[in-house]
Formats: structure tokens, C-alpha cells, sequence
């Protein structure tokens, strides 16, 4: 059972030679063997990383975070990029989510029309270059977004992927500066399921139908039996990640961008 008392105030920064490393170092110190409510309690009410905002794909995973997060404050600003090329699915279940988990400061991000008209006039750009694709319609809008912020909300996780077997709770972004908070880190798959099964949390339409991860519609597969969940993005290609997460080299990680 992960301790979720007392809990001690903790300044802004350290006093090292790195100010904010010192700062995530010492709140994955104090929240080692904490709650998610814990960490988002933290982040929400108490401003440990500044002034927060939650990133939500509303995909498959997405609402045991958006559910948790409403528990502690339901006017967090949440980000929801609209590639405009998602599934209907997801649009709906988006409504849906935002009424039922009574959300009331979602900001739906998009491309400015001008700079789609000249960069994908056709929308064809995904058939030739699919990096080029996810940054023009989500990676370049969050970020945009994201500028008056100085730390997000992730739903990441350490099983989703080699490159976050060591994921903690508080992160920096290497190359903005701003915090990452991971409440979910340590959940395991069937933590997910659990809570969204006793919490009776709707299920993303289109997971029934083999779709455990969902990005947009062009770029998304149906998976089979014995498939890693993540095989239906691009699927045939070696790219698993939009670009929202980079490493220290500026380089794509492989993340579950239920974020």
C-alpha cells in the first residue's frame, strides 16, 4: 500500500549547482513510495512543478488519468490535440468524457488552417512522411500550447516501453525546461484495468473492435491476438512515436501517448 501522509511542503528549487535537477530530484525522493493521487495532489494543489496543465489523447488508457486528475481538481486545463485526421470514435468519446468526468477547462488544440494549406494542402503529407505529419498536426501545436506552462501532466508509464523502465514521477524536459509529472509511472497494465473496473470508467469505442492504442485514423491498425499493443501504429514502419516525448538528444521516445 503506497503512503499517501504526510506530506511536507518542498521549496521551488535546491540550492545546488543545478537548481532544477536538485528541485526533481528531491520530489521523486519525497514521493518514492507515494500515491498517483499523492503526486497529483502535489502537482495540482500545491504547486510543486508551477503552473501545470494535463495532455490527454482520450485514447485507450486516457481516462483512468483524466478521472483521477478530476478527483483532485476538475478546472485543470487539459490539452487535447485534434490532428484533425482522428477517428470519429475518439471526438465522441471526448465529448463524452469531458461531461461525464464534469471537465470543465478542456482546450482543443489545432494547427493554424494557413499553415496547413501550406504545408499539407492535399492532406496526403502522413503517405510520405509521417514525422513530418505528426509534427505539423500535434507536435508543433502542443508545444505552442504548452509555452505558457511550466510543467504537464503524462500519462506514462514504465511498462510501456524499454526506455521508461526507470520512469519516475517528476521528470524534466531536457529541451524546454519544463517538468514532467508522471502519476501513473508505476501502474501496471492491470492496475489501468482495475481502476477503470471499479470505477465503472467507459472504455475507448474502438478497443472492442482490436485497438488497444489509437492515434489517427490513416496511421492506426487493428491488432491481433499476441501482437504488442503498439503494432497497429505505423504499422510497417520503425517509427512507434509521434515526437510529443524527446530524449536529452532531441531524439523520439517511445511512450503510450495516453499522456
Amino acid at each position: 500500500m503506497e503512503n499517501t501522509q504526510n506530506i511536507t511542503p518542498l521549496s521551488l528549487a535546491g540550492s545546488g549547482p543545478d537548481p532544477l535537477q536538485d528541485k526533481v530530484a528531491e520530489l521523486n525522493a519525497r514521493f518514492k513510495h507515494h500515491s498517483a493521487t499523492s503526486v497529483l495532489k502535489a502537482a495540482l494543489r500545491e504547486g510543486v512543478a508551477g503552473k501545470v496543465t494535463m495532455v490527454s489523447s482520450f485514447g485507450a488508457e486516457s481516462v483512468a488519468l483524466l478521472h483521477l486528475v478530476a478527483m483532485v481538481d476538475r478546472n485543470v486545463p487539459v490539452l487535447f490535440v485534434d490532428t484533425e485526421m482522428l477517428f470519429t470514435e475518439t471526438l465522441v468519446y471526448q465529448m463524452e468524457l469531458a461531461e461525464r468526468l464534469n471537465l470543465s477547462n478542456i482546450q482543443i488544440i489545432r494547427a493554424r488552417a494557413k499553415t496547413l494549406a501550406a504545408e499539407d494542402p492535399y492532406r496526403t503529407l502522413h503517405q510520405r512522411d509521417t514525422d513530418a505529419c505528426c509534427a505539423l498536426r500535434k507536435t508543433r501545436p502542443l508545444q505552442k500550447a504548452l509555452r505558457g506552462f511550466d510543467g504537464w501532466i503524462t500519462g506514462r508509464k514504465r511498462f510501456q516501453a524499454g526506455t521508461r523502465s526507470a520512469l519516475e514521477f517528476f521528470e524534466i524536459e531536457d529541451h524546454t525546461g519544463r517538468i514532467k509529472v508522471n502519476p501513473l509511472a508505476h501502474w501496471a497494465p492491470e492496475d489501468v484495468r482495475a481502476y477503470m473496473e471499479e470505477n465503472r470508467l467507459p472504455k475507448h469505442p474502438m478497443i472492442a473492435r482490436g485497438y488497444p492504442s489509437i492515434g489517427c485514423a490513416p496511421c492506426t491498425s487493428p491488432v491481433k491476438d499476441g501482437e504488442d499493443p503498439r503494432s497497429g501504429r505505423w504499422r510497417g514502419q520503425e517509427k512507434t512515436e509521434c515526437g510529443i516525448h524527446v530524449d536529452s538528444d532531441g531524439k523520439m521516445v517511445r511512450t503510450g501517448v495516453d499522456a
